[in-house]
């Protein structure tokens, strides 16, 4: 999302109200524990060191059962969690592959609040009874997930509908999860390489943005517009209509659409439908969203997407958008131009220009295995393989390599490969390098046409000349601060933070071996000449106690010295 859409901080609960937090709190520790993923949380904090691979390898680290033990324990603690773990899914530059697949199972499904209390909010949210809104409306919900519960409807008119409400106590219960989640960040960042490295803060706050956003129908119903609006021409994608009248911002009632599931497949055969068309017209709907209208569906699960007679589809749900800046739109069509030309140099500068997390990062070593990347999979043409297979080798590049890439990039990847899944599903011998070389080729081609181009020359032409007339006064100013010493230089001195504590360690333990030393000789010396006359029996008292504690030291010493070595 645009850093500009995230809250600086989520607000805050006052503090006569975070006994339940605590408690909250409490609750994850051990439920984590009990399923033996203590690692999560002690790999954070005992870190001296920031791990090669980064975060990454704090997880492949633990066995690989752990990671259904993950899954489980997110599960176990509800729906905030399920959907952190459907939002950590997509996020393969951060997650080694065994961890993004458990997640992936993850289901966003819990029993259904009681008509009664649904039909309450309904009611308070558009301000009439609801035998006066709908001609009709079925107590038992079609879908009932953490947010919101979907029920068919028909207007007054007859037309068919669905009415989504959200359940009463939900947004609170999100909002006291995502408050611990912000704590957590907030003290990895402060005391851990990890949170430092990595900015955890960030993607909390990104998590809760989106979340938050699927709490607001008035905005979903908006998103349906300009989907429709976009796809409005297009014979191959249905939008569904939004009733503005009945929709609030806890109500949404939307035009029902009729089909078959998308991976129903046995019904899209007895139906006699071309499952090669099907899949043809998803990722046509993918490519398009996102080289086009820099619009995408970011939750394109197969519940999201009906069948019709002639292989177009319907598309629902908008409660997950994401929303492309010019940048980030051109970032990712170069990354598909690079795949196509097989040209690994290009793909590398595209990767590193958009990395967040690019510390270390090595060029060519990244070419390098990008070359590997490309010699290993063709003999010739990308065509001859799947886009789920490079996106995964890539990531596993990426992890290497220690890059964090921004999330609506990853997003849009995992938007492409799963609309290519669920296209191979339908269709085996579906090729998506193949389908979309042609819009990949005429979206770079319009992106570099003069109607393209003049605006942006134009605009650079007036910010040349803007500068050019500002530049003296600048220089001006600039060489007064130098005059008065008023210039400043921000250094970043992590890097010389980390030698000075290594070289303190240094310092302390041979200060402490030259102590040790000096004590052992000054015993020697005082057994040799000293001799009081009770001097036998407290002497070898005191020369034992004495040897103890060298021994002890010397031990320590030797401990410490080989442990900073394996690490």
């Amino acid at each position: 999302m645009p850093p500009s859409q995230i809250p600086d901080r989520l607000p805050r609960i006052p503090w006569f109200s975070r006994a339940p937090l605590l408690a909250r709190s409490h609750q994850i520790v051990l439920t984590f524990t009990r399923h033996g993923l203590g690692f999560l949380l002690t790999g954070l904090s005992e870190q001296r060191a920031l791990p090669r691979h980064g975060l990454s390898e704090i997880f492949k680290r633990a066995s690989h059962r752990q990671a259904s033990q993950l899954r489980q324990a997110l599960e176990e603690l509800g729906p905030t969690f399920i959907k952190m773990g459907q939002a950590l899914s997509a996020r393969s530059d951060l997650l080694p592959e065994a961890y993004v697949d458990e997640l992936s199972k993850l289901l966003d499904e819990v029993p259904p609040t009681p008509f009664d209390e649904m039909k309450a909010v309904l009611e308070a949210e558009l301000g009439r009874p609801i035998h006066e809104l709908y001609g009709s409306f079925d107590p038992l919900p079609l879908a009932s997930a953490s947010i919101g519960q979907v029920y068919a409807a028909t207007l007054k008119n007859q037309q068919q509908v669905v009415v989504k409400i959200i359940r009463p106590g939900a947004k609170e219960a999100f909002e006291r999860d995502l408050e611990i989640l912000t704590d957590i960040a907030d003290w990895a960042t402060q005391h851990t390489l990890i949170g430092q490295h990595y900015n955890l803060r960030a993607l909390v706050d990104e998590f809760a943005y989106t979340v938050l956003n699927e709490f607001d129908y008035f905005l979903e119903g908006r998103n349906a517009d300009t989907f429709r609006k976009n796809f409005y021409d297009d014979p191959q994608i249905t939008v569904p209509r939004v009733y503005w009248d009945l929709t609030t911002h806890r109500v949404i009632t939307m035009e029902r659409v009729y089909g078959i599931k998308i991976n129903d497949l046995p019904a899209l055969d007895a139906a006699g439908i071309n499952r090669r068309v099907v899949a043809e017209n998803l990722m046509h709907f993918a490519l398009r969203q996102i080289f086009e209208f820099g619009l995408y569906h970011a939750d394109p699960h197969s519940g999201n997407f009906f069948v019709q007679p002639d292989g177009s589809l319907a598309v629902m749900d908008f409660g997950m958008v994401g929303r492309l800046n010019p940048q980030t739109k051109k970032t990712f069509l170069g990354i598909a131009m690079a795949i196509q030309r097989n040209d690994s140099a290009m793909l590398a500068d595209e990767f590193l220009s958009a990395g967040i997390y690019t510390r270390g990062v090595d060029r060519r070593a990244f070419i390098r295995d990008l070359d590997r990347l490309f010699e290993r999979f063709t003999t010739g043409s990308l065509s001859e393989i799947s886009g789920i297979q490079v996106f995964k080798a890539t990531m596993s590049i990426i992890l290497r390599h220690g890059l964090q890439l921004p999330s609506e990039l990853v997003a849009m990847t995992r938007a492409i490969t799963v609309a290519e899944g669920t296209g191979l599903l339908l269709y085996p011998g579906f090729d998506m390098f193949r389908f979309a070389a042609p819009y990949v080729t005429r979206f770079w081609a319009e992106e570099r046409s003069p109607h393209r181009l003049t605006p942006r020359l134009g605009q650079a032409a007036l910010d040349s000349l803007e500068l050019g007339i500002e530049l003296p006064r600048r220089l001006a100013r600039l060489l007064e601060m130098l005059e008065r010493g008023q210039v400043e230089v921000n250094v970043n001195l992590q890097i010389l933070r980390e030698i000075t504590a290594q070289m303190q360690k240094m310092t302390n333990r041979l200060a402490l071996a030259m102590i040790l030393s000096a004590v052992i000789i000054a015993l020697a010396l005082v057994m040799v000449i000293y001799h009081p006359a009770t001097w036998q029996a407290l002497g070898e008292i005191i020369f034992f106690l004495a040897f103890i504690s060298s021994l002890a030291f010397g031990g320590w010493l030797i401990w410490s010295i080989l442990r900073s070595g394996r690490t």
